[in-house]
C-alpha cells in the first residue's frame, strides 16, 4: 500500500466532520489513525504547542518498537504523518470553547466554529514545574518530570525528586533501582504522601531527605550539574551537586473549555466512569486528562485507540452501542 493512502475524506460544504479530536499527543493521534482507517472524516484540533509532553522529551526508550530509542519530537512528528497519511485534517490552533448540547456538536476555535458529530477529548495534562531559573532550559537535559521514562539513564548518579506527595514517593523508589544516591527536597517538615509510601521511602537505604528544603535555581550549561537550594529552617542557601532532577508537585489537567461541560473530578480530571471511553453520547475521552495513574505515551495511545474505535462504532448505527 503507497504512502498517500487515504481513507477518509472531508466533509463537504457546510456538512459536519464525522470526529473531532481535541489534543495532539500519542491519545489524539493514535485516536486520529483508527478514525481516518475507519473511514471517518476526522478533524484534529491540535492546538498552537501541539505533540504533548513528548515534544518535552529527548531519547524515549520505552516505546515499542525502537530498539535503539527515539527522540520524543520525533516520536510525535511520525504519528502526526501518519494520521495526515490517512486523511486527517490537523488545525494548529486552540479550541476556546464547546457546546455538546448542539446536534452535531460545535467547537469555538480561534475566530471560527467548527461541527463535528463526534468528539474526542484527549487535552492531556501539563507537568506543575517549579518555575524558577534553569529550569526551562534543562528540562530534558537532567531536568525531568517522569522517574519511569529517564530513571535509566542515571545509574550509578546523584539524583534529586522535588516534592512531597504519593508522586514524589513514587518518583523516588523508581529512582533507587538505578541512581547511587536519591535526595528528596521538601519545602515542608512532613509529607503529605500516604503513611504507605512515607514509610516505603523512609526505610530506604539510598534515599535521603531534606526537610524546609526549596529548590531556588537549576545550574548548568549543556546539562544540569548544580542546584542552588534554600534550608528555610536555617535560613541558609546553598549549591549542592547532581546529575538529575525530576520535579514530582503534581499535574494539571487541561480541561477548563470542559467545565460544567462534563463531569470533572475535584483536581481536574475528567471522570471516566465505564470501561470504554464514552462519557456522554457521542463525546469520548482518551489519555492523560483522565488518567493520572499511569501517564505513559503507550498508555495514552492504547486509550487513544480505544476511544477511535468507540466513536466509530458511535457512528456506525448498525454496530451495538453500550
Amino acid at each position: 500500500m503507497g504512502n498517500d493512502t487515504s481513507f477518509a475524506e472531508k466533509p463537504q460544504g457546510d456538512n459536519p466532520w464525522e470526529v473531532a479530536i481535541i489534543g495532539s499527543g500519542p491519545a489524539a493521534l493514535t485516536a486520529a489513525i483508527y478514525t481516518t482507517r475507519g473511514a471517518a472524516s476526522t478533524l484534529i484540533l491540535g492546538g498552537e504547542k501541539w505533540g504533548g509532553q513528548l515534544m518535552l522529551t529527548t531519547t524515549v526508550d520505552n516505546f515499542p518498537g525502537f530498539p535503539e530509542g527515539v527522540e520524543g519530537p520525533d516520536l510525535m512528528q511520525k504519528m502526526r504523518l501518519q494520521a495526515e497519511r490517512f486523511g486527517a485534517e490537523f488545525i494548529g490552533k486552540n479550541v476556546k470553547g464547546v457546546d455538546f448540547e448542539k446536534n452535531p456538536f460545535e467547537l469555538l476555535v480561534g475566530d471560527g466554529v467548527y461541527s463535528a458529530k463526534t468528539v474526542i477529548i484527549a487535552t492531556g495534562s501539563d507537568t506543575k514545574w517549579l518555575g524558577v531559573p534553569g529550569e526551562e532550559k534543562l528540562i530534558g537535559r537532567g531536568v525531568s518530570s517522569c522517574a519511569p521514562c529517564d530513571a535509566p539513564f542515571f545509574k550509578s548518579k546523584k539524583v534529586l525528586v522535588v516534592g512531597g506527595g504519593d508522586s514524589a514517593m513514587e518518583e523516588a523508589l523508581v529512582l533507587t533501582k538505578y541512581a547511587q544516591e536519591v535526595i528528596i527536597a521538601h519545602r515542608k517538615d512532613e509529607f503529605r504522601a500516604s503513611a504507605a509510601m512515607q514509610k516505603k521511602v523512609l526505610d530506604g537505604k539510598k534515599i535521603k531527605v531534606l526537610w524546609n528544603t526549596e529548590v531556588k535555581e537549576f545550574l548548568g550549561d549543556n546539562k544540569l550539574e548544580r542546584v542552588m537550594l534554600f534550608d528555610s529552617k536555617e535560613n541558609k542557601e546553598y549549591e549542592e551537586e547532581f546529575d538529575g532532577a525530576f520535579i514530582a508537585i503534581g499535574h494539571i489537567p487541561a480541561t477548563e473549555i470542559f467545565s460544567g461541560k462534563i463531569e470533572l473530578d475535584e483536581k481536574g480530571y475528567v471522570v471516566k466512569k465505564k470501561p470504554q471511553s464514552n462519557i456522554r453520547d457521542g463525546v469520548f475521552v482518551a489519555g492523560d486528562v483522565h488518567d493520572y495513574t499511569y501517564r505513559q505515551a503507550i498508555t495514552a495511545a492504547g486509550y487513544g485507540c480505544m476511544a477511535g474505535m468507540d466513536a466509530l462504532r458511535y457512528l456506525d448505527k448498525s454496530s451495538p452501542w453500550w
